[in-house]
């Protein structure tokens, strides 16, 4: 953004490696310094960590709309800068492949299906890097060394995907 001549400044990361959507929920609970504030830019990607330690579709559901909403009023209800990020297939990387890779890939395009209908119900844009993590088998320099998260090369992918929303973000 700052490449692009945006001026960045206050940017402010609540979540953690491996959260679930009930640890961000406490994060923000006790995050007191944002408590009033806006952001001219608010990006939410959760919900990874639910599939993989067998959450409830249900319960996700009920904790991601709350969280949804959540950053809607850190944009000051602002819906076009809230940037939903759908959740990676993790079942395509080399540790992936230990497990179930059929399940883990439906049940994360279940968790995303419900994440899409929440996220524009409420006029979100909804930025799918779902297709960018299924390559990570087939180009595996998409895969961290950990075999696991993403690369940074990854990363770069879903920038891509997620700039042009987020400029389009703050020009409103």
């Amino acid at each position: 953004m700052r490449q692009a001549g945006y001026l960045i400044k206050g940017v402010r990361n609540i979540a953690q490696t491996g959260w679930r959507t009930d640890q961000l929920q406490a994060a923000l609970n006790n995050a007191t310094d944002i408590a009033d504030s806006t952001f001219d830019l608010v990006t939410l990607c959760i919900g990874v960590n639910n599939q993989y330690q067998n959450g409830s579709l249900d319960t996700y559901k009920i904790q991601f709309e709350n969280l949804l909403q959540r950053a809607l009023a850190r944009a000051g209800g602002k819906t076009e800068r809230v940037l939903v990020v759908s959740i990676p297939d993790w079942a395509f990387t080399p540790y992936g492949q230990n497990f179930s890779p059929g399940t883990i890939s439906q049940e994360i395009d279940q968790f995303n299906t419900a994440k899409r209908a929440i996220t524009e119900s409420y006029g979100v844009d909804f930025v799918n890097v779902t297709p960018i993590s299924r390559m990570g088998l087939e180009q595996p320099e998409l895969v961290a060394p950990d075999g696991l998260h993403p690369s940074a090369g990854q990363y770069s992918a879903w920038v891509q995907l997620l700039f042009p929303a987020a400029k389009n973000a703050l020009r409103s």
